[in-house]
């Protein structure tokens, strides 16, 4: 059973690791280093809330690109046609997520397994052919220029500095909003619909609502993510949300982990640096993900944050967990 306490030190390893990437402008990473470190964050947020659906419900949705496409339409959008800026298009582009989550998750979560992921994965083919072929609305093919200056408290958007910093202060919230859900009454359902669907449908749970409802958690993680995609590149297109995004997502969150706090963190970093680290092209890059990918489903199937962290139990937690047994009576163990 999970105490105050024990849920606490679940947050903290990875409010550490945030900690100390605040630290990233402090040490003169170039614009390069921090334009994939906040391109990662921009992923993080998505991957919290696809941890959300995929590491406490059991559902791996493969269109969460198009989520993350209809938060950065709608705030390119309300900037182009309203003159609304960052901090309405948050809200507003994670709602419009959450409600195009709903539209899919009501039919498509009426199936499981591969069925599911066969439905998600053509709705976001469907949403990226509706964008191409929304004229002037959507730009078609060739997308639309954000235009609309902002400003972060007396500093640019198009400064990468202040941005790295608007990117992690969302990661944190994220981060946190993960761990409430995951350690609330409905995450423990929605874990209970992961591990028995039957038996928890058989206890009374309404399976087919909260998993829609988990799908439209993690849409306002996707929006949200969306708006701040839109922000920083000032320029989308259809082809950002096409079917490849979706499974870098998907990729990113099962080499992480989806099931601990860190997984997304670690995902994101590691997929959006490791080809830059080791001076890879995008063809060399994609081979080296479906490896990963491979080794971490044979070795660490639950992603490589949580092997490590049982490689760690069983290097140091075995020795602990022998040392009370030496004051023991054998009489009174053989007789229990």
């Amino acid at each position: 059973m999970n105490t105050p306490l024990s849920s606490l030190r679940s947050l903290a390893p990875a409010l550490v690791v945030l900690a100390i990437l605040a630290f990233v402008p402090a040490i003169g990473a170039s614009n390069r280093m921090l334009s994939l470190a906040i391109s990662a964050g921009i992923n993080i947020v998505a991957l919290y809330g696809l941890s959300v659906l995929f590491g406490q419900t059991g559902i791996l949705s493969m269109g969460h690109a198009a989520l993350v496409g209809v938060g950065a339409y709608a705030a390119a959008l309300l900037a182009r046609d309203t003159g609304i800026g960052f901090w309405l298009a948050l809200p507003i582009g994670g709602i419009a997520a959450a409600a195009f989550a709903a539209v899919i998750g009501v039919p498509s979560l009426r199936v499981s397994g591969h069925h599911f992921v066969i439905m998600t994965f053509a709705f976001g083919q469907l949403l990226t052919i509706v964008l191409t072929n929304g004229g002037d609305f959507t730009g078609a093919a060739t997308g639309l220029d954000l235009q609309l200056p902002i400003g972060f408290f007396g500093m640019r958007s198009d400064d990468l500095v202040p941005y790295y910093f608007v990117v992690l202060a969302f990661v944190t919230l994220s981060c946190i909003a993960s761990w409430a859900i995951i350690n609330s009454p409905y995450g423990r359902t929605l874990r209970a619909i992961r591990e028995n669907e039957k038996l928890a449908a058989s206890l009374g749970i309404n399976v087919g609502r909260h998993k829609i409802g988990a799908f439209i958690v993690s849409g306002v993680f996707a929006g949200v993510s969306g708006v701040l995609l839109a922000y920083f590149l000032r320029h989308i297109s259809p082809s950002q949300f096409a079917s490849f995004p979706s499974i870098y997502l998907a990729l990113m969150v099962m080499i992480g982990g989806a099931r601990l706090l860190l997984g997304p963190i670690a995902g994101g970093i590691l997929v959006s640096f490791l080809p830059e680290v080791l001076n890879l092209d995008p063809v060399q890059s994609r081979i080296l993900y479906g490896v990963c990918l491979i080794a971490v489903i044979l070795l660490l199937p639950n992603g490589l944050i949580a092997g490590l962290a049982d490689g760690w139990q069983r290097l140091f937690g075995a020795g602990r967990e022998q040392a009370p047994s030496t004051g023991r009576n054998p009489a009174s163990e053989a007789g229990r």
